[in-house]
C-alpha cells in the first residue's frame, strides 16, 4: 500500500475514532465548555473550518502550484476563531452534518492527487495529517478525556 492510501485509511480510521468520542453527547453536553472557551461544539466547527478552508489547498497542490502562501496560516488562534464564529449560530446537529460532509470532501480532493504528492517530505502528506488523522486523534484524546471526568 502506497503513502497515499495509507494515509487516506488512516484518516478514516482517526475519524471514526472522533466519532465515537463524540457518540451520545446531547446539545447540553456539545456546548458545554471545558477546553479553555471551547467546547465538543467549537472543537468540530473548527475542524470543519480547516476541511474547507485546506480544500482549495489541496487542488492547488494538484495543480502543481504551492498550496497557499508561506506564513499565510501562521496565526492558527485567529483561523480557529474565525471558524468557530462562522458557525456560531448553527445547531450542534447541523455542526455534525457539516463535519461530515466536509471530512468526505477533504478526503475526496486528497484522493485526486497523484501518490508521488504523498511521498516524506511533500506537501500534501503534512497538510493531510494535519487536518485530517492527526488532527481528529488530537481532538478525540481530548474529549474522551473530558468524558471520563
Amino acid at each position: 500500500m502506497g503513502a497515499k492510501q495509507e494515509l487516506l485509511q488512516q484518516a478514516e480510521q482517526e475519524y471514526d475514532g472522533l466519532k465515537a468520542a463524540i457518540k451520545g453527547l446531547d446539545d447540553v453536553q456539545m456546548s458545554q465548555v471545558w477546553l479553555g472557551s471551547w467546547g465538543v461544539r467549537e472543537i468540530v466547527a473548527h475542524i470543519t473550518g480547516w476541511h474547507r478552508e485546506m480544500i482549495p489547498a489541496l487542488v492547488r497542490l494538484g495543480q502543481g502550484e504551492a498550496p497557499y502562501p508561506d506564513g499565510f496560516y501562521d496565526n492558527s488562534d485567529s483561523w480557529n476563531a474565525r471558524f468557530v464564529e462562522a458557525r456560531r449560530e448553527r445547531t450542534p446537529a447541523d455542526i455534525l452534518r457539516e463535519l461530515d460532509a466536509s471530512h468526505r470532501d477533504l478526503l475526496s480532493a486528497a484522493s485526486r492527487l497523484a501518490d508521488e504528492q504523498f511521498a516524506q517530505g511533500r506537501a500534501a502528506s503534512g497538510l493531510v495529517d494535519g487536518v485530517a488523522a492527526g488532527h481528529y486523534r488530537e481532538h478525540a484524546e481530548q474529549i474522551r478525556q473530558w468524558r471520563q471526568r
